[in-house]
């Protein structure tokens, strides 16, 4: 049954800070930064009486969503309508600097999320909260749904010394937060100085699932195009750290993955056998446009959603991960740095947050051991984090 969710920005002018009254503000926002009557937040921001829109920042993939592919950088301009400046945090920087602030006093965020630790708006917002504690600005954050829900966790945590853009801090791969909600964990934990505001949703609940909350998808990224490839991502994310393809440059990113050195047969048989909860592979050929393998025919298989309350994306990838290893030990490949500026460490080991998962995939461990250790430490941050933290 749908239910009605009112995003923070739609509450913004009903519930706005006093503290935060005839400031000026920045905005952080991207393309899918919308009311439910699909208007931008921009848009709503310069019409406020309550605050003065004086910047405009961007995280990956641009303001407007017009880098396509991932790791591409784009630079700040003018914006003609608003007159403005743009200031990109996906350029030669990646946290505001001084002069960028200069003629703020606070930061608004209102960014859509997916529910994983890889999808880098989440510490696009953890670095404008560093800047804004250091030079004593304000952030409010407008809250969205957890499109996935907020239900499950899943995953490894991230230990700090693999700390990247993908993972600036401890997060599970598959978080189940909003983003208000882990603004809230990086204040309290990392930037206790910042003068912090989150306005809530009202009437989000933590089972929904984004298509049962009644409001508008717009892609947060253009590799995002529907619920489903959200539902996915929390697990082939993992594949941008070797030499398959996850699907960019096909109309199923993320649900289609493969190599042209894979026979789809070999692969979904010895998928079939791990029983995967709520997933049904279907073996086929792909040919991607862009990216890796671009233009060469690509054999391996499509991810189709059974039952979404059982499927367990990261397991479902560990378990691709190790099958092709296993398969094709000679053409399978780990990827080299550098990746999302991170130019030491592989960029699997990254995305996991841990070395670990990479070493027992090599030792052939079973996906039971693999999945017990990662629970284990899931449990822990639960307890002693993820809960502390929850506004729903």
């Amino acid at each position: 049954m749908p239910f009605s969710v009112i995003n923070g920005i739609d509450l913004l002018e009903k519930l706005f800070p006093r503290q935060l009254k005839n400031a000026r503000a920045g905005l952080l926002v991207h393309p899918a930064s919308i009311s439910r009557s699909l208007n931008h937040t921009i848009d709503i921001c310069m019409r406020s009486a309550r605050f003065t829109v004086t910047a405009i920042f961007g995280p990956q993939h641009g303001l407007r969503g017009e880098t396509q592919d991932n790791m591409i950088e784009w630079q700040g301009f003018r914006d003609k309508t608003t007159g403005l400046p743009v200031y990109s945090l996906y350029g030669k920087t990646r946290k505001p600097c001084r002069e960028m602030l200069e003629n703020v006093d606070f930061i608004i965020i209102d960014l859509q999320d997916v529910g994983s630790r890889y999808y880098t708006f989440i510490w696009s917002m953890s670095l404008v909260m560093e800047a804004c504690e250091e030079m004593g600005k304000s952030v409010l954050i407008l809250d969205r749904p957890n499109p996935i829900t907020g239900c499950y966790i899943e995953g490894p945590v991230l230990q700090e010394e693999f700390a990247s853009f993908v993972g600036l801090h401890r997060l599970p791969a598959r978080h189940g937060m909003t983003l208000g909600e882990i603004g809230l964990y990086l204040n309290k934990c990392y930037y206790p100085e910042l003068d912090f505001f989150v306005i809530p949703m009202r009437g989000w609940k933590r089972v929904l699932w984004y298509d049962q909350t009644r409001l508008p998808w717009v892609l947060p990224s253009p590799n995002m195009p529907t619920i489903e490839t959200a539902i996915v991502y929390p697990g082939m994310c993992l594949l941008e750290g070797t030499n398959l393809s996850e699907g960019r440059g096909t109309t199923r990113p993320f649900e289609l993955f493969g190599a042209p050195f894979i026979s789809p047969d070999a692969l979904v048989q010895r998928l079939d056998e791990h029983r995967l909860p709520g997933v049904f592979f279907r073996p086929l050929h792909f040919l991607p446009t862009f990216q890796k393998h671009a233009g060469k025919v690509c054999g391996g298989a499509q991810i189709h959603i059974l039952d979404r309350e059982k499927f367990r994306p990261f397991k479902t990838a560990v378990a691709v991960l190790k099958v092709i290893c296993e398969l094709y030990p000679t053409k399978f490949k780990w990827k080299k740095p550098p990746y999302e500026y991170e130019k030491r460490l592989l960029p699997i080991d990254i995305l996991a947050g841990t070395d670990r998962l990479r070493k027992d995939i090599e030792h052939g461990r079973g996906l039971a051991f693999m999945e017990s250790w990662w629970n284990r430490d899931l449990r822990d941050f639960d307890k002693a984090i993820r809960s502390r933290y929850l506004l729903y």
